[in-house]
C-alpha cells in the first residue's frame, strides 16, 4: 500500500501511478482534484470512537531492543539490526521509547514490506516498459527507438532493457533511471533530471520528504538521501519522522494509520470537510484535500464552504488563505475550522468528530483489489494492537 503524498514538489510526470502500491507522505491537499501522485477518491468515510488513553511505558533503548527481537518473524534478516534501527528512530527523534509507539512502527513495516528492507514488487518491469512507451507516446518517439537506446550496456555490464526486464525492487528501478537519465542519449528526453520512482525502503516512505526532513539524522550519508531512503535504517528513520513527525490531536492512533496512507492532517480535514458538506448541503469526496494544488480555481470544497461565508463572517480571500493552511497544525486554531465546527455542532445537536478516516479508493498498477485508505489504516491498527498485546507478555 502505497501513501497518498501531498508533497507539492513529490511528483514527477513519468510512473507517478506506480507508486501506489506501497505507501508514504506527508502535508495534505484539495477535494475535487487531488494534488499529483495522489490516488483518485471515492468511498464513505468511516468514524472509530474514541479509544481509552493507552498507558504508555518508556523503556530503556537496550530492554527495548531484545523485546522487538522477539517480536521479530523468525525469518526476518538481521533481527538484532532491526530492533536497533527502530529504537535509535525514536529515541534520536525524541520520541518516547514506548511499547505503544513501537508496535505502530513495526505495524506499518509489517503492512509495507512485511520486514523486508527492499520489498520485491511482483510484475515490476512490465510495468516500468508500459510507462516507459506510455511516456515515449506523448513524445511521439517510437516504441523501437526507445528500445534500440535501451539496448546499449550500462554501467552493470547488461544492457538498460535487460536490466528493466529482470526488475525486482523499488531500488533497482531507482538505480535504473539514475543510470538512463545521466548515460542514455535520450534519457533527458524521456525522463528530464527527474527520477520518477517516488517512494522505496521497508516504510514505502516519500523520498521528497526525506529529502526535506534529513534535520537530525543519525547516520553518514554515503550517496544519497535517496539511496539512504532505500536502506533499513533510513527507511524506517523517516518512516517513523513520517508517522510522528507532526502535532495531532487525534483520540486513537488509527488515524496518524490514515494521514501516513493519505498525507499528513488528512483525517482531521476529511471531518472537517464532513462538517462544511453538512452545513452546505452539497455532497464532497471528504479526502482531506481543502484547495486545489494545480490550478487557482477554486474546488470543491473551497466552493462549498464560500457559500457559508456570511455564517462563519469570513470573506472568500479569508477563507481562502485559512484553507491553505490545511496541510500544518495551524489550521486546527484558524478562525474558520472553529466557526464551521461551532456551527456544525449547534446544527446537528451534538459534537461532531474532529477526525475520519478519508474516503478515498486507491488505484494502480500494482493495485488489483479494491483498497482504501480506511482499509489500510485499519489493518496497520489491527496490527498494531495485537502487537502491543504480546508486549504485555514479554516479561
Amino acid at each position: 500500500m502505497h501513501h497518498l503524498t501531498r508533497y507539492p514538489h513529490h511528483v514527477g510526470p513519468l510512473l507517478a501511478a506506480l507508486l501506489l502500491a506501497g505507501c508514504a507522505s506527508e502535508p495534505a491537499s484539495q477535494g475535487d482534484t487531488r494534488k499529483p501522485g495522489s490516488a483518485a477518491i471515492t468511498g464513505p468515510a468511516i468514524t472509530k470512537p474514541a479509544a481509552l488513553p493507552k498507558a504508555k511505558t518508556p523503556r530503556a533503548p537496550a530492554s527495548m531492543q531484545s523485546r522487538i527481537v522477539l517480536l521479530l518473524p523468525a525469518r526476518t534478516v538481521d533481527r538484532n539490526g532491526w530492533a536497533q534501527d527502530i529504537v535509535t528512530a525514536l529515541a534520536k527523534q525524541d520520541l518516547a521509547v514506548t511499547d505503544e509507539n513501537v508496535c505502530s512502527v513495526l505495524a506499518v513495516v509489517e503492512q509495507e514490506s512485511t520486514f523486508q528492507a527492499d520489498p520485491v514488487v511482483p510484475g515490476l518491469g512490465k510495468i516500468a516498459w508500459q510507462e516507459i512507451n506510455a511516456r515515449a507516446a506523448k513524445l511521439l518517439i517510437p516504441e523501437f527507438v526507445v528500445r534500440t537506446a535501451l539496448g546499449i550496456k550500462s554501467p552493470t555490464g547488461k544492457s538498460y532493457a535487460e536490466r528493466i526486464d529482470k526488475l525486482r525492487t523499488e531500488r533497482e528501478m531507482s538505480e535504473i533511471f539514475e543510470d538512463m537519465i545521466s548515460m542514455v542519449p535520450m534519457g533527458k528526453t524521456l525522463f528530464g533530471n527527474l527520477n520518477p520512482v517516488h517512494t522505496g525502503g521497508p516504510m514505502q516512505v516519500s523520498i521528497a520528504f526525506a529529502e526535506a526532513n534529513t534535520r537530525g539524522y543519525p547516520y553518514p550519508v554515503k550517496d544519497s538521501i535517496r539511496h539512504e531512503v532505500f536502506s533499513r535504517r533510513g527507511g524506517i528513520w523517516f518512516g517513523t519522522r513520517h508517522l510522528f513527525g507532526y502535532p495531532a490531536d487525534y483520540p486513537d492512533t488509527l488515524y496518524r494509520f490514515a494521514d501516513f496512507n493519505a498525507g499528513w492532517y488528512a483525517s482531521r480535514n476529511a471531518a472537517f470537510q464532513a462538517a462544511v458538506s453538512r452545513l452546505s448541503g452539497k455532497p464532497l469526496a471528504l479526502d482531506g484535500d481543502l484547495v486545489r494544488y494545480d490550478s487557482d480555481l477554486p474546488g470543491k470544497t473551497e466552493q462549498a464552504v464560500y457559500t457559508l461565508a456570511s455564517r462563519v463572517n469570513m470573506s472568500k480571500q479569508a477563507i481562502h488563505q485559512s484553507l491553505r493552511k490545511g496541510n500544518t497544525a495551524e489550521f486546527a486554531q484558524a478562525d474558520l475550522y472553529h466557526r464551521v465546527f461551532t456551527l456544525a455542532d449547534k446544527q446537528a445537536g451534538k459534537r461532531q468528530p474532529r477526525a475520519i478516516l478519508p474516503g478515498i479508493q486507491l488505484k494502480s498498477p500494482k493495485i488489483t483489489r479494491n483498497l482504501t485508505t480506511a482499509w489500510f489504516a485499519k489493518r496497520v491498527d489491527d496490527r498494531e494492537q495485537r502487537c502491543v498485546r504480546q508486549m504485555a507478555t514479554i516479561r
